[in-house]
């Protein structure tokens, strides 16, 4: 057991009726519906196949409206997402965010459950982090307006926010990060929202496989790998979300939740790890760890969401494993068994 991370050595119709292998129940999971690529299904085909896979959650990356109207009346929990070129101008103009809102929220709360509006994705630390918190306070300000409650606004944060994770205990905002994290985070605090993780443990196994345990970002392990203090992890993305953890509480922020946005393993495009069987293998066990209501070692009473990167392939992204995160082909195809 080390004490770190870095030493761990045909047509749609058909597919309706295709089982593919998790549970008879409703799913409280969640999948990013990406549309960067050819031929995909209409919303409304796809919304059926959410149905069929008793997906419950879906997060939008920006409005679409077509898509919208297919989601009406479905009973799926929408989270919305703000272009992160849009951030400048709804930070800085309260009609502009009311414009945002008005078109792509507020004609659909009666027959829509939005679950969260996120602020911009992954734009902390960069340039566009400036107007994230302010873009926040301006959206937070319409949803009182309208008294719309269990409607939360956050943003989208990768790694990249962190100095430190490893071991998770030493989880630190990047000094180039902090400044904003530390608004964003009290604010959230103050509307009982959470913070949403982009987490990839796929990326650090593939940049160095010869230190990092497969067994250890598959799922897989048996025991506890990681010993940080009294806890023990037995994969890393306990570890990257308790990194996160550690890093609000340093900045005082304790009761801040935490909602793994994105997480996945490409099927192909990356050489050796990128296969379709490991695919299924990380996908199969994250489904079954939120399924079973499975928190963190550090905060093992807090309930976590997860949502699964992504539904379908997009083969309009860069060329590589940028192209295989679905869990289906662009034609409604599954690439491997998921659900059932």
């Amino acid at each position: 057991m080390s004490s770190t991370l870095t030493i761990l050595v045909p047509s749609l119709l058909a597919l309706l009726h295709y089982h593919i292998g998790i549970t008879e129940a409703q799913l409280d999971i969640g999948v990013n519906y990406g549309m960067a690529a050819d031929s995909l299904p209409s919303p409304a085909t796809v919304v059926q196949l959410f149905k069929k896979c008793r997906i419950q959650k879906v997060r939008l990356l920006e409005p679409n409206s077509d898509v919208l109207e297919a989601l009406e009346d479905s009973g799926i929990d929408v989270t919305l997402g703000i272009k992160n070129e849009d951030l400048p101008s709804i930070a800085s103009n309260a009609t502009a965010a009311e414009r945002w809102f008005n078109s792509h929220v507020e004609p659909y709360i009666p027959v829509i459950n939005f679950q969260y509006i996120t602020v911009g994705n992954e734009v902390v630390p960069g340039d566009l982090a400036q107007y994230v918190l302010p873009a926040m306070q301006n959206i937070q300000n319409i949803i009182n307006s309208y008294e719309y409650t269990g409607l939360r606004v956050s943003t989208v944060v990768g790694t990249a926010t962190l100095g430190s994770l490893d071991p998770p205990s030493s989880g630190a905002f990047a000094d180039e990060a902090r400044a904003d994290m530390v608004g964003i985070i009290n604010f959230l605090l103050n509307t009982s929202s959470p913070l949403l993780v982009n987490a990839y443990p796929y990326f650090a196994f593939a940049s160095d496989p010869d230190h990092v345990r497969l067994d250890y970002v598959q799922f897989t392990s048996t025991s506890p790998l990681v010993q940080d203090g009294k806890l023990n992890y037995s994969n890393m993305l306990d570890a990257i979300v308790d990194a996160f953890y550690w890093a609000m509480e340093k900045e005082g922020v304790s009761y801040v939740d935490a909602v793994v946005s994105e997480s996945g393993w490409p099927s192909d495009g990356g050489g050796l790890w990128a296969t379709p069987q490991l695919a299924k293998t990380y996908n199969q066990h994250f489904v079954q760890k939120f399924l079973a209501k499975q928190a963190t070692p550090k905060r093992p009473d807090r309930y976590l969401e997860g949502f699964i990167y992504a539904m379908f392939n997009e083969n309009q992204k860069p060329s590589g494993v940028d192209q295989h995160w679905g869990l289906f082909y662009p034609d409604g195809t599954p690439i491997y068994p998921l659900f059932s």
